[in-house]
């Protein structure tokens, strides 16, 4: 008796790089945050043809939507941790479909199989919290804050990942530098 096993090269569910969706698919991503939010985040249990996406503004109000680009009510866990990509800009979005490389925040974050613990889960979503607190005080200061105040990002990071608030930060870093 033969034993034939069907196998496809075809991935039904989607491989957490953003690289790999359509362009069909990443316009109108690109459509819905020129709309409603500069910064986007992919479930990672969607299906290779898109996955389902909330948007994000500057204020960190979020607004999710289905494969098809329709409003969606998320599950309360479908955005968090293991189940998400991490916080991707709009920039990165045409990036990635101009297809100019790599757009830093696709690297797959948990899902099954990876081997990520809940403590790295937790470190990555303090550090999209610290992230979102400080784009959000840049966007909302940009006027008062000094020219190239930018190139010091990371240490505008470290400093809030020890406890101080953005407003604070971006305080103590005009104080050295500028």
């Amino acid at each position: 008796m033969e034993q034939r096993i069907l196998t496809t090269t075809k991935n039904k569910r989607w491989n957490g790089k953003i690289e790999t969706l359509k362009g069909d698919y990443l316009k109108d991503v690109i459509r819905q945050m020129e709309t409603y939010g500069d910064r986007v985040q992919f479930t990672l249990g969607g299906s290779a043809q898109g996955p389902n996406y909330q948007v994000i503004n500057s204020a960190g109000k979020k607004m999710a939507f289905d494969n098809n680009h329709h409003l969606l009510h998320p599950q309360d866990n479908e955005f968090t941790g293991s189940n998400a990509t991490g916080v991707i800009t709009l920039d990165q979005v045409k990036t990635a479909l101009a297809g100019g490389g790599k757009a830093s925040g696709t690297t797959r974050v948990g899902g099954v199989g990876s081997g990520s613990s809940r403590s790295s889960a937790a470190a990555v979503k303090a550090k999209d919290l610290v992230d979102t607190e400080k784009y959000a005080y840049f966007k909302n200061n940009r006027q008062m804050l000094p020219r190239g105040i930018e190139a010091h990002s990371d240490e505008i990071t470290e400093l809030m990942k020890k406890g101080m608030s953005a407003e604070e930060a971006f305080s103590e870093i005009v104080k050295r530098h500028f």
